[in-house]
């Protein structure tokens, strides 16, 4: 019976920890703020789409990129009332359709998160077969790389509104990425009953004790 519900616990716990992984990134949640070739980018998505445009890794990379946008832009307009985004302009809503005349170095100055947003991207898709370790990668990358830019201060910027910030909704990808992981889970949930299975058996010990000590 233990055996048994321990499991149930590590699929329920990896179930829902990926789910909310994969809505996180592939519905565009803002998890951090910062300057990218189209702007101000606030999502891997946004980073992954500017390395995509500009580097064409994919046959048709423009239509590839448009569906990897849209529901991200579906969500965004369904959740502040807005019109319904159009398809075919798309690319133009988030500054890509003339990427090309922005300089590469914008993206290849913040290595880190433009890689770990790849790789977010990635996760987030194959974990909609089966959660991946990429996924929990790439956001370590992108944390390491937001945090340095914020406490070493790289690059100074007089508008505010350029500045490199961590959302708390990055803390929860984060975490969601790591319980993704049922070999993980599986552990923190065996190590969590271990723990408390030694207090019990700690506490009865010291009651016993007590008890032996009032007969006496």
């Amino acid at each position: 019976m233990g055996r048994s519900s321990s499991r149930k616990w590590v699929a329920l716990v990896t179930s829902l920890s990926s789910a909310a992984y994969i809505l996180l990134v592939l519905l565009q949640a803002p998890l951090f703020s910062a300057p990218c070739r189209i702007g101000i980018c606030v999502t891997p998505v946004e980073f992954t789409s500017s390395l995509m445009m500009t580097s064409e890794l994919l046959p048709l990379t423009a239509e590839v990129v448009k569906a990897l946008l849209y529901p991200g832009a579906l969500a965004s307009a369904l959740l502040h009332g807005d019109k319904l985004p159009s398809y075919d302009r798309l690319l133009e809503s988030y500054n890509l359709g003339d990427i090309d005349q922005v300089p590469a170095l914008m993206d290849l100055r913040r290595i880190e998160i433009l890689a770990g947003s790849y790789f977010m991207v990635m996760g987030a898709l194959l974990s909609l077969v089966k959660p991946v370790r990429m996924s929990f990668f790439g956001t370590l990358l992108v944390t390491w790389g937001l945090t340095k830019e914020v406490l070493f201060r790289r690059y100074a910027y007089s508008n505010s509104m350029q500045a490199v910030r961590i959302y708390p909704t990055m803390l929860l990808a984060v975490a969601s990425a790591f319980f993704s992981m049922r070999g993980d889970a599986r552990r923190i949930i065996r190590l969590c009953r271990k723990r408390a299975k030694n207090r019990r058996s700690m506490t009865s010990g010291k009651e016993k004790k007590i008890g032996r000590r009032g007969l006496t």
